[in-house]
């Protein structure tokens, strides 16, 4: 696979993209510019700001892109509207570090971080963050927009929704499934499948 000689922009700027940032110099690609909604007076990595994205779409033409966001929703809609607008999808920031592998189906605009382990035959959506150190075995399933959290494990054949949330050191048992729009709370360890639209937590997660 060829890789883009093009520098890369981030689409918003505060904790989370530091850690995007970190990965894609982690891989030898420049991260040089942000958009955000204001110009950010806290700005550690000397980045060019650009604006808004939808006033940078111009500019944003000479780079790749990645939203830098951990609001599953407002990630979304960022990829959404750059994809329509730019007619391309984000890039993916995966460390190198992190272990993927050869058949893993993969997304754009996908976050893996330091540590992060994605096993045989996964299937990873668009716009998934698989945060540092966490753990998807295989043949899972993550829809499109989820947030695995830090430290938290996937048993095999675990199928995640769309914009569900795993928290931190959480443990899902193999072959359970997560409906849509689900949050699980640090430390759970779901036993039983989750419906679409419900929050959990504890062991065993309820």
């Amino acid at each position: 696979m060829t890789i883009s000689e093009k520098p890369v922009a981030i689409i918003g700027y505060s904790g989370h993209a530091y850690v995007v940032i970190d990965i894609f110099k982690q891989s030898g690609r420049p991260v040089t510019a942000y958009c955000d909604q204001e110009h950010k007076s806290n700005n550690p990595y000397q980045l060019e700001y650009l604006g808004r994205e939808q006033d940078a779409l111009e500019q944003l033409k000479k780079y790749d892109y990645f939203a830098a966001v951990g609001d599953n929703r407002i990630r979304e809609k960022i990829c959404t509207y750059l994809n329509n607008e730019l007619l391309r999808p984000a890039v993916n920031a995966i460390h190198p570090s992190a272990i993927v592998a050869g058949t893993v189906k993969m997304g754009n605009g996908v976050m893996i971080s330091a540590g992060a382990v994605v096993n045989p035959m996964a299937t990873i959506g668009n716009g998934v963050v698989c945060n540092t150190g966490c753990i998807v075995e295989h043949e899972c399933i993550i829809g499109d927009f989820v947030h695995v959290a830090p430290g938290a494990v996937l048993c095999g054949n675990v199928k995640i929704g769309q914009h569900s949330f795993v928290g931190a050191n959480s443990v899902i048992r193999q072959g359970i499934r997560i409906g849509e729009q689900v949050i699980i709370g640090a430390g759970s360890v779901v036993i039983k499948d989750i419906p679409d639209n419900t929050t959990v937590l504890g062991n065993p997660a309820r």
